[in-house]
């Protein structure tokens, strides 16, 4: 069975590829885009990395956008984030049979509730896979540092292919500092396999 994976190259989406893989599904990582950054390379770099099949999906920008309305609104990137990634998922939904990514167990946002997921599933016909859901932070840890070597740091240093980097850049464009409504966090971003765990 082909299984998309949503895929921005940190550890979590190239985790939960990996493990899809290791099950059996013939995985193809899937980046979204909505032309404000060509930040989607960052992915196809790290797709190439993991040696999976990687595509790009170019969204309408009035998503983006208007998950930055809901950012500067709030003063904090939760309900856009989270707007962002549901409205993702949906118009995925019409397009693979089925769809995963990297949530784990310990996010807040995104995330979609169990509710959400049944309704999506049911609405669209498709499936929804979150593994590693069922993942608190150490194992996390402990599988990432087993099969990747990866580049990290303070989220506005690292180059990735997730929705933060075209948020930002957006935030940026409306005259208002990124740093203002994004608390200090870490990102990642997959650089290499581990020898044996390809």
């Amino acid at each position: 069975m082909k299984a998309y994976v949503l895929f921005s190259g940190g550890k979590d989406s190239s985790l939960s590829a990996v493990l899809l893989k290791k099950l059996g599904y013939d995985v193809e990582l899937v980046t979204v885009n909505f032309g404000v950054l060509d930040s989607y390379k960052y992915a196809q770099e790290t797709a190439g990395i993991l040696n999976l099949p990687h595509r790009v999906e170019f969204l309408d920008r009035e998503i983006i956008e208007r998950a930055v309305d809901i950012i500067l609104r709030d003063g904090y990137p939760a309900g856009g984030i989270q707007y962002l990634h549901k409205s993702v998922i949906e118009i995925l939904a019409d397009r693979y049979k089925v769809i995963a990514d990297g949530v784990r167990r310990d996010d807040r946002v995104p995330k979609l509730s169990h509710s959400e997921i049944q309704s999506l599933e049911m609405r669209k016909n498709m499936e929804y896979i979150t593994p590693l859901m069922g993942f608190g932070h150490k194992t996390i840890k402990y599988l990432v540092d087993r099969y990747f070597i990866i580049s990290q740091g303070e989220s506005d240093t690292i180059m990735k292919s997730d929705y933060e980097s075209e948020i930002r850049a957006l935030i940026k464009a409306r005259g208002k500092d990124p740093r203002d409504y994004f608390p200090k966090h870490i990102q990642s971003r997959v650089i290499g396999v581990k020898e044996g765990e390809g």
